[in-house]
């Protein structure tokens, strides 16, 4: 079982489940606009999972599987994003009760293989390979809920060899803390140990092996990622 490290602690968390919000910024969503058809502001969380494989801990690297000799994607890309680690377990959690099943908050990248979203979501075909494949989703140490003054008022940023691609606010979040928690412990149960990526703000852009990313979310901590 992977586990997830608390900062300025001896303590790891086990971690279960890894939900994941889509759509939760607008400029992000605004990306997928096209001539023929408006990208559409979800009425509810758009939520995926990605399997416990899918997780790193901490700075490493990222590489695009390989199956029967060839890599299965030529375009991978970045998602930064908040992520929520659950402290106990809650089923049908309201709003107002939300914040006392929070242990802490980390910054994490939500690794995509574009190419292959794309095509599934065109054929109406899953897409769990372009979000769930091995490492996709690393996640920084963990820093506890009391050490951060306002989660939704951070600073989210990611860099690619240096240069800002992605930069915003976790203010800009459509669907707040509060009630992605109420929202998916309601349909499908939180337990201690589940973590939640929260969505990504707009700046996705295409990785190439030797790049170097950096993820960073205001008082809570960075994460390097290499791509190899």
């Amino acid at each position: 079982m992977y586990k997830l490290k608390v900062k300025d602690s001896s303590e790891e968390i086990p971690v279960q489940n890894i939900y994941c919000v889509g759509k939760n910024y607008l400029e992000h969503i605004k990306e997928f606009d096209t001539k023929d058809k408006a990208a559409e502001i979800p009425k509810s969380p758009a939520i995926f999972l990605k399997p416990n494989t899918a997780l790193s801990c901490g700075n490493g690297s990222i590489k695009i599987p390989v199956f029967d000799g060839g890599k299965i994607s030529d375009d991978l890309q970045n998602e930064v994003e908040l992520v929520i680690v659950i402290a106990k377990d809650g089923n049908n959690i309201s709003e107002v009760a939300a914040m006392n099943h929070v242990f802490g908050f980390a910054v994490g990248i939500d690794f995509t293989l574009r190419d292959i979203q794309t095509e599934m979501k065109t054929k109406g075909l899953p897409w769990a390979i372009s979000k769930g494949f091995k490492g996709s989703g690393p996640v920084s140490e963990v820093v506890e809920k009391n050490k951060i003054t306002d989660p939704e008022n951070l600073n989210i940023t990611l860099k690619v060899n240096g240069s800002f691609k992605q930069n915003a606010n976790t203010s800009q979040m459509i669907f707040k803390i509060n009630y992605i928690i109420h929202y998916i412990s309601s349909i499908f149960g939180l337990r201690k140990g589940d973590i939640i990526f929260t969505g990504t703000p707009a700046g996705i852009t295409k990785l190439n092996p030797g790049d170097e990313v950096e993820a960073e979310l205001e008082d809570v901590g960075k994460l390097n990622i290499k791509v190899e």
